[in-house]
């Protein structure tokens, strides 16, 4: 009897563990949602404190306080980036304390890629860098 009942117990507790892929994609989304919405307190707030952001220019390799320096003018504005994902792979460290993932992204500019790595804090997921590329056709390399 206490082996169906400790089976039962660690079948609940498997339940109650958040589907941690679920939650990484969620952040990724509403984060692409907030530049869309210009909501900088939303966006910069994912973003962990030693964040990288690597823009499409080869010169964009943004701190988080240089990145928010340069986009906050827009966000006060009210302008941001319309980006949102239509596939996203994602994959987890055996700990699940970290992971990484890449993207298949619509943008203004046509179709992009974007990849990254996220740690997971005590306020949710981070991001500790982000890679934003435009996708060129191999014919006219």
């Amino acid at each position: 009897m206490k082996k169906i009942i400790l089976f039962f117990c660690f079948i609940s507790l498997a339940y109650a563990q958040p589907d941690e892929k679920k939650l990484i994609d969620e952040t990724l989304t509403n984060w692409h949602k907030a530049a869309s919405e210009a909501d900088a307190d939303l966006y910069f707030s994912v973003m962990d404190s030693d964040a990288i952001y690597l823009g499409t220019d080869a010169e964009e390799r943004w701190t988080k306080d240089d990145f928010i320096v340069w986009a906050s003018p827009y966000f006060h504005k009210g302008k941001g980036w319309n980006i949102y994902a239509t596939k996203r792979n994602i994959f987890l460290s055996a700990d699940k304390n970290f992971t990484w993932f890449d993207e298949e992204l619509v943008s203004e500019l046509g179709p992009a890629r974007g990849s990254g790595v996220l740690i997971k804090t005590k306020e949710g997921w981070k991001l500790k860098q982000y890679n934003l590329y435009l996708t060129i056709p191999n014919d006219l390399i």
